[in-house]
């Protein structure tokens, strides 16, 4: 049986954050969460139903239930007015099984606990040469350049394999296509990459390293479009999450003094410290599925056809799910919370994120004790345009040189 909700007129949700609470889900958001969990979007005449979808429970089922579809063009975009185009070769986020399946079997076994562990030491060799170059430096320092950013692009070259010559092309790669404003510029941005991949994994094919790219090069199950379309997924997957993770965790710590004392105080924080801030800040903060048959969710009679648009951010601050969940609490249990995805689409590289994280939070706050904004915290420019993980542009620092 439907309930009433049903019979509610749609909803125009602005997805505009509050300037004051710049880590908080858009107000409207949250309003819906506790309204109406599952609320039909108000949508141009003759176009499919779109859903907003913003309780954890909910949110959950449909990250689990292959009723609702990953493939783009399953989509329909509100803001676009139309369906999205099919996803690039090797975006595993545009698929569903069995292609999707087939995918993720060839990498699942490369992105183990224990193979990122392994990366540990010479992340924490990366990390301390970045310190080092934003000591010599000197306040002020955008963090976002000289630390956010460089540090997951020198380990995703370490995994992949790129050569060190290769470096500063690669970057400049990725600052193009982490700056990309719109769907057709991403895309472009990462045809040009793939590209690039694709060229030096056959190149590994004659002459393998020790390196994920030669794994994926030698096994044979790819072909050369496939090769280079992976692993600029992998790439842009894990590389502008991680660093806008790094970026605006820092300026969360920072607007909570009393947290970043406590992870400076106790670096057996870290783990449980970076569960929190993946829930809190949510920066991959909505998603999207197409509806592949009927369905029934909380109440709401979902059809073939429509589109719902999941609010990740919004799911988790879901007070049914997480106590007091608008605080940061780095000693807080964050288990189940929904950063990463849930179900057959779950991160791939979320090991190798955390243990970036964990890494680099405390040995940023350990080098720089005094570390501050450099300007006020209303100042800075926020990445609000929804076709980007959420951060900020850039985030000027300042410390006590010692």
């Amino acid at each position: 049986m439907l309930n009433a909700y049903d019979r509610d007129e749609p909803v125009t949700p602005s997805l505009d954050r509050s300037p004051a609470c710049p880590f908080d889900p858009a107000p409207a958001l949250t309003a819906l969460r506790a309204e109406q969990p599952i609320a039909r979007l108000a949508v141009p005449e003759g176009a499919p139903g779109v859903w907003v979808v913003t309780g954890y429970e909910p949110v959950r089922r449909i990250l689990a239930d292959p009723r609702f579809s990953s493939r783009y063009e399953t989509h329909y975009h509100p803001l676009a007015g139309g369906h999205l185009p099919p996803a690039p070769v090797g975006d595993l986020t545009g698929m569903d099984a069995p292609q999707h399946t087939r995918f993720r079997k060839l990498l699942a076994g490369k992105f183990t606990v224990r193979r990122m562990n392994l990366l540990t030491e010479r992340l924490t060799e990366i990390t301390r040469e970045r310190l080092d170059a934003m000591e010599r430096q000197g306040p002020p320092a955008d963090l976002v350049e000289v630390f956010a950013q460089p540090v997951p692009a020198l380990m995703i070259c370490e995994l992949l394999g790129v050569p060190y010559e290769d470096r500063d092309r690669f970057q400049s790669f990725t600052r193009t296509l982490a700056d990309a404003g719109t769907a057709e510029a991403q895309y472009a941005a990462f045809a040009e990459l793939g590209a690039y991949l694709r060229e030096l994994a056959l190149a590994k094919r004659d002459k393998p390293t020790d390196d994920l790219l030669s794994d994926l090069a030698t096994g044979g199950d790819l072909t050369d479009e496939e090769l280079g379309g992976v692993a600029a997924f992998l790439l842009s997957a894990g590389l502008d999450t991680t660093a806008n993770m790094l970026a605006l965790g820092t300026f969360a710590l920072l607007r909570n003094p009393d947290q970043l004392a406590a992870l400076r105080g106790d670096p057996d924080l870290a783990a449980g410290a970076v569960e929190e801030l993946l829930r809190y800040l949510s920066i991959a903060a909505t998603g999207m599925r197409g509806v592949l048959e009927d369905v029934e969710l909380g109440g709401r009679r979902l059809k073939a056809g429509d589109t719902v648009i999941i609010a990740i951010n919004a799911a988790n601050r879901d007070p049914a799910s997480f106590t007091d969940p608008d605080a940061l609490d780095l000693r807080r249990s964050a288990a189940g919370h929904l950063a990463f995805g849930h179900g057959v689409h779950q991160c791939l590289g979320q090991q190798l994120a955390r243990v970036e994280m964990r890494v680099a939070f405390p040995a940023l706050l350990t080098r720089f004790p005094t570390l501050r904004l450099a300007v006020p915290a209303e100042e800075l420019s926020l990445r609000t345009d929804p076709s980007q993980v959420y951060g900020v542009h850039s985030l000027p620092v300042a410390w006590d040189p010692a």
